[in-house]
């Protein structure tokens, strides 16, 4: 009987030993990921305390971390940091846990006590890396493939992926956590999966994805990318092509000659760099930036920001509490929402408008930045019907 005792109370410590050690091999695991900041890389450690950071460093901080209340917080999921961090206005770093971690039960949010800022990264990198982060947790295992001309691959099982590399086919996958991709000349990829990621290289291909947490990607000539999932991101690197993004968390990005990038997501960015292109974003903290000769860049979200670079393009904003920039020759900038800025490079005109509290305009006017009167690289807004230098 006291040998059974000694077994139980023995197997009993033992278990707790074994729990500890498996809840401090989580705790203290080293995980990769993303953290934004505010301009001056500042954020906020706890729910009251502010640390500066700075990149390729470390930093602690005291006490227990816990998601939401207390310890440096970050996210695994690229596109996770836009949730917390708008676009327009905020700064971002490649990351890695050193210490105690606690992850978040609702995103891919994790606090910690001990983490390492790596490089700093723009927007066009945290896009990016939620692209590969998306392909990379894919499982390949059911995959289907189809190297032969005018034919389709399809996959519609979870988690399968469907691949066509032939002369004008489709590849279409709809598992949960599937990715379709086609190199074709003329083909099609397509994806309807809960995570998964749509992929196109073809000349003149589209790729779309619908899933949630997607992303779909063309690299065509003439191609097309469309992601409606809810944090997904749509990126477009072809000649003619358009990238197009509505999901909450996402971001739309086209580099092509004459494409367009457009994103409605709440917390997205548009972004494109093509030769007549224009970037749209609606999102409420999102931001539309075009550095195409002849493009645009539109933003109506709530705290956005338009930026435009091209020679002969435009930035306009009539969002509240945002702002427009041009910085091409023979360009504008126009900022029409209640509390707007609005800055222009030498020989670009400005326009801005004042309202009042109902959001009533009370006044719009235009003025050259002829560097005497109105500077370059200056930031105006309109008070009591006079323009005046942003205090």
């Amino acid at each position: 009987m006291a040998m059974l005792s000694y077994l139980l109370i023995f197997k009993h410590f033992s278990k707790l030993d074994k729990m500890k050690k498996e809840k401090e091999a989580v705790n203290q695991q080293s995980i990769k990921g993303f953290k934004g900041f505010d301009k001056n890389f500042k954020c906020r450690v706890g729910e009251s305390n502010e640390m500066q950071f700075t990149p390729n460093s470390e930093f602690t901080s005291e006490g227990e971390p816990i998601p939401c209340k207390n310890g440096i917080h970050f996210c695994e999921y690229p596109l996770d940091v836009l949730k917390y961090y708008s676009a327009n206005e905020s700064r971002f770093a490649e990351v890695e846990s050193m210490g105690l971690t606690a992850k978040h039960d609702e995103d891919s949010k994790v606090a910690t006590n001990h983490i390492r800022i790596k490089a700093e990264i723009n927007i066009h990198t945290l896009i990016k890396a939620a692209v590969d982060f998306t392909l990379s947790r894919i499982v390949k295992s059911k995959e289907k493939t189809n190297d032969e001309e005018k034919c389709l691959a399809a996959n519609k099982l979870d988690r399968g992926a469907a691949t066509n590399s032939g002369y004008s086919g489709a590849a279409t996958n709809s598992g949960d956590s599937g990715a379709a991709t086609n190199s074709g000349y003329r083909g099609a990829a397509t994806n309807s999966g809960y995570s998964g990621a749509a992929t196109n290289s073809g000349s003149r291909g589209a790729a779309t994805n619908s899933g949630d947490i997607g992303a779909a990607t063309n690299s065509g000539d003439r191609g097309a990318a469309t992601n409606s999932g809810y944090s997904g991101a749509a990126t477009n690197l072809g000649y003619s092509g358009a990238a197009t993004n509505s999901g909450y968390r996402g971001a739309a990005t086209n580099s092509g000659d004459r494409g367009a990038a457009t994103n409605s997501g709440d917390r997205g960015a548009a972004t494109n760099s093509g030769y007549r292109g224009a970037a749209t974003n609606s999102g409420n903290g999102g931001a539309a930036t075009n550095s195409g000769d002849g493009g645009a860049a539109t933003n109506s979200g709530y705290r956005g920001a338009a930026t435009n670079s091209g020679y002969r393009g435009a930035a306009y904003t009539h969002a509240s509490h945002a702002s427009a920039e041009t910085i091409g020759d023979k360009s504008v900038a126009v900022a029409i929402g209640y509390q707007n800025k609005v800055k222009g490079a030498l020989n670009t005109w400005i326009v801005i408008a004042e309202r009042n509290d109902d959001n009533e305009i009370l006044s719009i006017q235009s003025f050259k930045v002829d560097g005497i009167n109105i500077l370059p690289d200056t930031w105006y807004v309109l008070k009591n019907n006079k323009i005046q230098k942003e205090v």
